[in-house]
């Protein structure tokens, strides 16, 4: 039997600028705004991408209808936790392809925001949770642990320095709810932050199935299952990370 690591907790005197890369509107409330909550409370200076608009998320919702809705819920969503910047890409929600101009669209955002930490979700083909993991998570998952590496390569992207996007390095990238964690951040007194974040999410929420659990119960079991796989009693709740040095 394999004893797993202890995790260590995130150095936040590291970072003073985060930068977090999903592919839909919600995708950072379901765990990551805790975090979020946290860094902002603190004076750090966070940011959110989104590659899609999430307008192909609503089965009873024309796409050309959900887009801006989607999008004025995520902005609502970053206000309740302390961002003020949030950026939306023009790729197509669902079908989302890896590759060159997604890399190149994450590493201009990278070099407009210029994060010292970059958060996405995992590229894993499962969660963490072992429920599969969808095909734009998966996309965006792999092509912004990429683009950190592009965002600071003068000769990677020449044009986004002719479009006065100079080069930037980032300190860290970190992987959330993938299977492999080596890091957590202790987000105790954030949970109802979290919860009111994903609460703005009001058209997508209304048309999740009955028996799907609401934010307070899935961020609850979330983020109380990251503090015990901390097993710090002081911890009540912990977002886990999989941390890699740039």
């Amino acid at each position: 039997m394999t004893t797993q690591p202890a995790l260590a907790a995130l150095d936040e005197t590291s970072f003073d600028s985060v930068l977090c890369v999903v592919a839909h509107p919600d995708d950072i409330e379901y765990g990551m705004a805790a975090a979020v909550a946290r860094w902002t409370s603190a004076g750090k200076r966070v940011s959110y991408y989104l590659l899609t608009r999430g307008e192909a998320g609503i089965d009873t919702m024309d796409p050309v209808d959900a887009a801006p809705a989607r999008a004025d819920e995520e902005r609502a969503s970053a206000s309740v936790v302390g961002v003020d910047t949030v950026e939306f890409g023009d790729h197509n929600d669902g079908v989302i392809e890896y590759g060159v101009p997604l890399r190149r669209d994450i590493a201009a955002a990278i070099r407009r925001t210029r994060p010292d930490l970059v958060l996405t979700l995992t590229h894993a083909e499962t969660f963490s949770a072992g429920n599969l993991n969808q095909a734009d998570h998966r996309a965006v998952g792999l092509a912004t642990l990429d683009a950190t590496a592009d965002a600071g390569n003068r000769w990677i992207f020449t044009e986004l320095v002719d479009d006065g996007l100079e080069p930037w390095k980032v300190r860290a990238v970190a992987v959330v709810s993938g299977p492999t964690r080596t890091h957590y951040v202790d987000v105790t007194g954030h949970l109802e932050d979290a919860v009111e974040s994903l609460e703005e999410h009001r058209l997508y929420n209304e048309a999740l199935p009955d028996d799907f659990p609401k934010p307070a119960q899935l961020l609850g079991n979330i983020l109380g299952g990251g503090a015990q796989a901390v097993g710090d009693p002081a911890v009540e709740h912990a977002l886990l990370l999989e941390v890699f040095a740039r």
